[in-house]
C-alpha cells in the first residue's frame, strides 16, 4: 500500500487571464502536519478548495489516496474553511448530530469530550458563542472525523493567543499516523512548532518543499525567518 496521500500533476487553475495555480506538481506522504505558506494571492485557498472539490481545476489532476477528486475523495477529506460557516441557528448538540448523519467517519464521542473540556453547553445555540468558541467548535467538528486528509484554511485567523494554543493542541491530538494535515496560515511563528514539512507557494507554484528539520539543520533558520527572506516580508 502506497504511503502517498496526495499527488498533484500539472495542476492549473485560471480565472480568465489570472493564473491562480500554474502547473503545480506535488507529492505528499501520510502521517505529517504540513504548512502551506505563502503571501496573499499566492494560490493557497484555491489549492485547498480544489482538493476539497469546491473548485474544478482548469487542467491537470489531483489524486487523494489513489482517488480522483469527487464523491469518494470527499469521504476521506475533512475541510475547515477560512471563515465560520456553520448554521448560526443550530444548537451545539444539533451540530454534532448533523455531522454524525453526514459523515460516516465522524466520532461523536471524541467531539463530546472536547466540548465538555471547553465547558460549552450543548443546548447553546451556535450564534450565542464568542468568536473564539465558534472557531473552536468548528475545529472540533472537523478534527472529530477519522479522515485521511485534513485541510485547514487559516484555522487561527483573528483569535487570541490562548485560542491559538488550543487550536494547535487540538490538531496535534486528533490526527493519526495514517492521516495528513495541511494547514494554510499567515501565523507562521505560532504554527511552525507543530509542522513536519512546509510548502512555500507563490504565484500558484511550489517554490520550496522541505522538512522543517532539514531547513533548520541545513540553513540554520526558523521557518518564519526563511519565509520572510523568500518573500521579503
Amino acid at each position: 500500500m502506497s504511503d502517498v496521500i496526495l499527488q498533484c500533476t500539472n495542476l492549473c487553475k485560471s480565472y480568465g487571464k489570472k493564473q491562480a495555480l500554474n502547473n503545480l506538481n506535488l507529492s505528499l506522504t501520510k502521517g505529517k502536519i504540513i504548512g502551506l505558506l505563502g503571501p496573499n494571492g499566492s494560490g493557497k485557498t484555491t489549492f485547498i478548495k480544489i482538493l476539497n472539490g469546491l473548485l474544478t481545476p482548469t487542467s491537470g489532476e489531483a489524486v487523494i489516496d489513489g482517488k480522483n477528486i469527487g464523491i469518494e475523495s470527499k469521504k476521506i477529506v475533512s475541510y475547515l474553511p477560512d471563515c465560520v460557516s456553520l448554521p448560526e441557528w443550530m444548537k451545539i448538540n444539533e451540530l454534532i448530530n448533523f455531522y454524525k448523519n453526514f459523515y460516516e467517519d465522524f466520532n461523536s464521542e471524541k467531539a463530546y469530550i472536547m466540548l465538555e473540556n471547553l465547558k460549552i453547553d450543548l443546548d447553546d445555540k451556535f450564534k450565542t458563542l464568542s468568536k473564539g468558541n465558534k472557531e473552536k467548535v468548528q475545529l472540533i467538528l472537523v478534527m472529530s472525523r477519522e479522515a485521511k486528509l485534513y485541510l485547514l484554511d487559516e484555522p487561527m485567523g483573528g483569535v487570541d493567543p490562548a485560542t491559538r494554543d488550543y487550536i494547535l493542541n487540538t490538531i496535534i491530538s486528533n490526527y493519526s499516523e495514517n492521516s495528513t494535515v495541511i494547514i494554510s496560515t499567515h501565523l507562521i511563528a505560532d504554527v511552525e512548532k507543530i509542522l513536519d514539512e512546509v510548502l512555500f507557494i507563490n504565484n500558484g507554484e511550489i517554490v520550496i518543499q522541505d522538512t522543517v528539520d532539514n531547513i533548520r539543520d541545513n540553513q540554520g533558520k526558523s521557518i518564519d525567518t526563511l519565509f520572510r527572506e523568500v518573500f521579503r516580508c
